[in-house]
């Protein structure tokens, strides 16, 4: 079997702090980096350019797996390994990889592989944060977003294994990153149940507000911070607790102003 061949793919807009360490983690796994920027007016598509990145351009959208699967329909390499910018692979996780994907017994079509979120100094590894398994490799086309949601998961047709190093996310500087993420976020979910309530009977409306207001968050905190023992990320898995839990109650009052 021929050395199997690898496109990274990457939608970015204003990532100039995080684009060089993300792409410097895999540049030597790559044969292939495709980045498909929105709108960028910072250094992102310069820095990118020094690795050597095909840089597609285009308008930069609410849910940006839009321009993921643009990305990794522009691949032309036997695999797709789809990242973020402000995410890093590792020297294990790259070997890791390589052999899998070249190991001529191999029969999966995706991986599914384990990534450490990095929050405000730490990396949570309870309240549900770990292994937050993400399925982001997989062979060119057999592997595709639904497009539908900006927490989804990739679709795989065949069969899919599981990676053992991790991936690691780095995904907000401070808190005030965080916030305006969380609040990204929020409005994002807010359209979602406009969409969903959208011409639906005054109890079902009832029934969200409930669900939203009250039900969602009790049981996320509870479960994340107890069950799933967040407390013992100390400070850190508190505030992530609680935060996920109130986008629920927040994105609710959002839809209500809309």
């Amino acid at each position: 079997m021929k050395k199997q061949t690898i496109s990274v793919v990457l939608a970015t807009h204003n990532e100039e702090k995080n684009i060089g360490d993300c792409l410097e983690s895999i540049k030597d796994l790559a044969d292939e980096i495709v980045i498909v920027d929105g709108e960028s007016s910072d250094r992102t598509r310069e820095i990118a350019e020094g690795f050597g990145a095909k840089i597609i351009k285009t308008t930069n959208k609410a849910n940006f797996h839009i321009n993921k699967q643009k990305g990794i329909d522009e691949a032309k390499c036997d695999w797709i390994f789809q990242l973020d910018a402000d995410e890093h692979s590792t020297k294990d996780l790259n070997r890791e990889i390589s052999d899998r994907i070249n190991d001529t017994k191999q029969e999966e079509m995706g991986y599914w592989m384990p990534r450490k979120n990095f929050f405000l100094g730490r990396f949570l590894m309870k309240g549900g944060q770990y292994p937050d398994y993400t399925l982001r490799l997989y062979r060119r086309g057999m592997g595709k977003l639904p497009m539908k949601d900006v927490h989804e998961q990739a679709v795989v047709e065949g069969k899919v294994g599981h990676l053992r190093h991790p991936l690691l996310h780095y995904p907000y500087s401070d808190f005030s990153h965080y916030y305006r993420k969380w609040t990204r976020y929020n409005d994002f979910f807010a359209r979602q149940i406009k969409e969903q309530l959208n011409g639906k009977a005054l109890f079902i409306k009832l029934f969200y507000a409930i669900l939203y207001l009250i039900v969602k968050p009790a049981h996320w905190f509870l479960t994340t911070y107890f069950r799933h023992k967040g407390f013992m990320d100390s400070w850190q898995g508190f505030v992530f607790s609680l935060f996920s839990a109130l986008r629920f109650p927040v994105s609710y009052i959002k839809y209500l102003s809309l």
